[in-house]
């Protein structure tokens, strides 16, 4: 789901909190060690996210926070911020060559270059909550 989050709107923040959870607790977050991504610059897109982020000339980022149920990928485009909403269920990633991952939902798609350690081990974060969350049932969807 790719939702404007520019402003405060009740029911997009309860159909988020819906697929992805609600967000961790501070204290969750500290036991975790941060629950949000280095800023990663985008290499590569397509479709809507490719046309919203054609509409400027800035560079290319976005960053990614994780909730117990899910992730939530954010960037700008002119002077909106844009979510792209992504279940652990719906959630594929793949490492492409030494500097990149491909972040899949659905039709949706983003490269992001992976070339800091940081990144890397945020991903590593991502990926070992992905495995405890998803579903191993489809009853449990």
């Amino acid at each position: 789901m790719l939702v404007n989050v520019s402003y405060k709107n009740l029911e997009i923040t309860k159909k988020i909190d819906a697929q992805v959870g609600k967000p961790f607790t501070l204290k969750e977050r500290w036991s975790m060690d941060g629950i949000g991504s280095p800023k990663l610059l985008i290499t590569e897109t397509r479709g809507e996210i490719r046309n919203l982020l054609l509409l400027d000339n800035n560079v290319d980022s976005c960053n990614i926070e994780l909730r117990p149920k899910g992730i939530i990928v954010r960037f700008r485009s002119l002077l909106e911020t844009f979510a792209l909403v992504i279940p652990y269920y719906k959630l594929v990633v793949y490492k492409g060559d030494l500097a990149h991952y491909a972040i899949y939902r659905d039709h949706y798609f983003i490269k992001v270059r992976s070339d800091t350690k940081a990144i890397q081990k945020f991903f590593k974060k991502m990926l070992a909550l992905k495995t405890d969350n998803t579903p191993t049932n489809l009853e449990d969807l």
